[in-house]
């Protein structure tokens, strides 16, 4: 329970009205209750959240209201952001490893890290202070894990990858697979062994059942503070720069490099040996099949910057017309 002028002070807003009143929970204003915080970014949302039961409401701007509670924000979710872990922190994790765990005599695990049931740790593996392994979880050899890292149950980490600070590892996810090479040699496909690794920095989230490739000969990257969905494929070395936001079943061919804050919309594709330069924008179901400056926002199958996609997409809306009007003139 926090008062509302706690959270502002947590916000950095400022309480239009009673802040010494408690806030017991946090919710959408279709379903909070007396107690709660809620939050509206738009005129649309704030009369829903003035006829809700909260009894305060995040808002931007200069927002008035004759019937709650505000916390003035520059921006509402933002705050709610910030506010959220109040009240739901995370699960608290006991240090210590559980019995029905194997780990080799090798390993270096701090002793404020938490190891759940069934986790195989292999020789040279080192965990940094108050990670988590939930369970199920297998870590190859001579892997580094940073502090506070969590790999949630059934994520498999292959051997010499290395993981930074605050990393969040959702369930399924396989970390280091072998990339996907082959050379033809006299009517069969050769295995081209994989021998590097897979990098990852600091504050990145990584969603439930992706993969990421080891790289060939040198290393596959994920920069710092990049957050990658669900269901997404990235191959061997590849290179994805800081602060990207990766959306869910994005597949990326072979030793594509992005630049920071790049954005790829869900069920894109993007070729290998590719550059997407700084501040790019992917939008969903898109095909890119060339580099993309900075800055530069593409969209379609082939991917196309924006406009020219959409004055294709409106052409071709047009193309029965088009044609009806041609057989007109063809049977004159």
């Amino acid at each position: 329970m926090f008062t509302i002028s706690e959270i502002a002070r947590l916000v950095d807003g400022e309480v239009i009205g009673d802040g010494a009143i408690s806030i017991t929970g946090i919710a959408a204003a279709d379903s909070a209750g007396a107690g709660d915080l809620t939050f509206a970014e738009k005129e649309s949302y704030f009369a829903a959240a003035e006829q809700s039961l909260a009894s305060a409401i995040l808002v931007p701007g200069d927002f008035k209201s004759s019937q709650k509670i505000l916390i003035r924000v520059k921006d509402p979710r933002v705050a709610l952001a910030k506010a959220l872990p109040l009240f739901f922190p995370p699960e608290p994790r006991e240090p210590g490893i559980h019995p029905s765990s194997v780990i080799h005599p090798t390993a270096q695990i701090d002793p404020t890290t938490h190891v759940g049931p069934h986790c195989i740790i292999e020789s040279g593996v080192r965990l940094g202070q108050r990670t988590v392994l939930m369970g199920n979880n297998s870590v190859g050899r001579d892997t580094k894990i940073g502090d506070d890292v969590v790999l949630h149950p059934n994520v498999v980490i292959y051997a010499k990858s290395q993981i930074g600070h605050r990393v969040a590892i959702h369930a399924g996810t396989v970390i280091g697979s072998d990339g996907y090479g082959y050379v033809f040699d006299q009517g069969r496909h050769r295995k081209m062994l994989q021998i590097g690794q897979v990098i990852i920095g600091d504050d990145v989230e990584i969603g439930a059942n992706t993969a990421i490739d080891r790289g060939a000969l040198g290393s596959t990257i994920i920069g710092k503070g990049t957050k990658i969905d669900n269901l997404v494929h990235i191959a061997h070395n590849v290179v994805i720069g800081d602060h990207c936001l990766v959306m869910g079943q994005v597949g990326f061919a072979g030793s594509t490099h992005l630049g920071n804050y790049v954005v790829v919309a869900s069920q894109s594709g993007i070729a290998g040996h590719l550059k997407i330069g700084n501040q790019a924008t992917i939008g969903a179901k898109s095909g890119v099949m060339r580099d993309i400056p900075d800055g530069e926002t593409v969209l379609g199958y082939p991917a196309a910057p924006d406009k020219q996609a959409k004055r294709q997409w409106i052409a071709m809306a047009k193309l029965p017309e088009v044609i009806r009007r041609l057989r007109i003139l063809e049977s004159r």
